[in-house]
């Protein structure tokens, strides 16, 4: 017997007491195990799911649209940013013209590095791009998503103490379970052929690679968007605007 996982979501019109109870009981009778239950943004709960029987979810479906008080707006298998609101509270932001991009401001750090931990535990080759300002938080939320995915961090270019250029890795940095850690404007403006090599073999590589500063990657490498999977952007304010213009003069100056 294969337990499979739900994700359901409903608005509530009227906040009656015992509602939620109701609710509960109904769940409870068609033996669905709540696993987590949270408010989400407002008038809306979210509700992480277990059952062995689909129909059963199918069921509950139809009988939570004879329910006055609510209007459920989701009913499927969970997704990241689903299991993500539940735990948290909250919907990440995402471009509803460019579905792979997701929002963050440094106010949610904390929802930021869940996300990143849970990106990275996933198997497999995937290019993630960062954008942000200076000392908004970029390297510390890959370290700190690197902890909770209980996985090793590799910098192969880096400002996070001084502009680092690595023109080789150790055995052990090169495990492709590693999260490689590469600053885009060092590896394209204090480039050079040694450094350039290694890039190309690690983005090669089945593993996970967080670019920060995809935008000056892309102008200045052979790589263009379409090799990132997701791309991230946090800001100080969520008006705050990203100008590459206004630091990226500082990497040059030092060379």
């Amino acid at each position: 017997m294969e337990y499979k996982q739900w994700y359901m979501e409903y608005k509530i019109h009227k906040n009656r007491p015992g509602l939620l109870g109701d609710i509960a009981s109904m769940l409870g009778m068609l033996e669905v195990n709540i696993l987590t239950i949270n408010g989400v943004e407002g008038k809306t709960r979210g509700m992480l799911l277990e059952t062995s029987d689909d129909e059963k979810i199918m069921l509950m479906g139809e009988m939570l649209k004879k329910v006055d008080n609510i209007t459920v707006t989701a009913l499927r298998s969970p997704r990241l940013v689903d299991k993500l609101a539940v735990r948290h509270g909250r919907y990440i932001d995402r471009d509803s013209d460019d579905r792979k991009t997701f929002r963050f401001t440094r106010d949610e750090l904390g929802l930021l590095v869940d996300f990143l931990g849970e990106l990275f535990k996933r198997e497999g080759n995937q290019v993630i791009g960062l954008r942000g300002m200076p000392r908004v938080g970029k390297t510390e939320s890959i370290i700190a998503g690197s902890v909770c995915a209980m996985k090793r961090w590799t910098f192969v270019s880096s400002t996070l103490l001084r502009q680092t250029v690595r023109s080789q890795l150790a055995d052990d940095e090169l495990n492709p379970n590693n999260v490689f850690i590469i600053d885009g404007i060092v590896s394209t403006i204090r480039s050079n052929e040694k450094h350039y090599n290694l890039l190309q073999n690690v983005m090669s590589m089945p593993s996970t690679k967080v670019i920060e500063h995809p935008d000056i990657f892309v102008r200045e490498s052979e790589y263009t968007f379409d090799d990132f999977d997701i791309i991230i952007e946090l800001r100080n304010m969520p008006n705050e605007e990203i100008l590459y213009e206004s630091f990226t003069t500082s990497y040059s100056d030092d060379l």
